[in-house]
């Protein structure tokens, strides 16, 4: 395979356990091939928040009570402390929500924020809106690469001629590693150097998987 480095652009919110999946998928490509990751949020309650009434109730209170707070404490973290701490605190947030079960708790916001070496007082950003035009502007440039009709996670690569390309998903479980990791991502380039690729879907049949 080709040395030159790539850059892909991965656009979550710390909420979505799909996106927790192939967030962790970019992760052990990073060990495989010659690929830099930037971290980048989309928020699901900006997303939805003009087809609440359209959603099942379940997920409509998700948004309405849980989607806004992690995603505001990573932007706020994000404008403070800079772009390098995002990843990291993704995956502090992530593992606690996700593998730990803790969900989307102000306990787990503030572990995670712990865990990072990142201070305890983000966690109220949670509950503030200081940050909400640039979290609006992120998601919004995310989003605008593939669509409104797509959730998260978006990724962005080279596609042909170094022209970029942007994907909802993969969605995929569990976390491909290794040499799985690789071809699934040699896999990414192959559709997205693919003039006119638009979709690849089947039914989803299985949970994520966190192991």
């Amino acid at each position: 395979m080709s040395e030159t480095r790539t850059t892909a652009e991965f656009y979550f919110d710390p909420l979505c356990p799909w996106a927790w999946m192939t967030s962790r998928w970019m992760l052990e490509v990073e060990k495989v091939r010659p690929v830099d990751v930037r971290w980048k949020v989309m928020s699901l309650a900006v997303l939805n928040e003009d087809r609440l009434d359209d959603l099942p109730a379940d997920y409509r209170e998700m948004m309405e009570t849980q989607a806004w707070g992690p995603v505001r404490v990573v932007i706020a973290a994000q404008q403070l402390h800079g772009d390098e701490v995002v990843g990291e605190l993704y995956t502090a947030l992530g593992t606690r929500f996700h593998n730990q079960g803790e969900g989307p708790t102000r306990a787990a916001i503030e572990a995670a924020l712990a865990d990072v070496g990142l201070p305890a007082d983000l966690a109220a950003y949670a509950d503030k809106d200081t940050y909400d035009a640039e979290l609006r502007a992120s998601h919004k440039e995310g989003i605008e690469k593939v669509g409104q009709d797509v959730g998260t996670p978006v990724i962005a690569v080279p596609g042909a001629d170094g022209e970029e390309v942007a994907f909802f998903g993969p969605v995929v479980t569990p976390t491909p590693r290794g040499e799985a990791a690789a071809r699934l991502w040699d896999g990414t380039l192959l559709v997205a150097s693919t003039p006119g690729f638009f979709e690849i879907k089947r039914t989803r049949t299985a949970s994520p998987s966190f192991e």
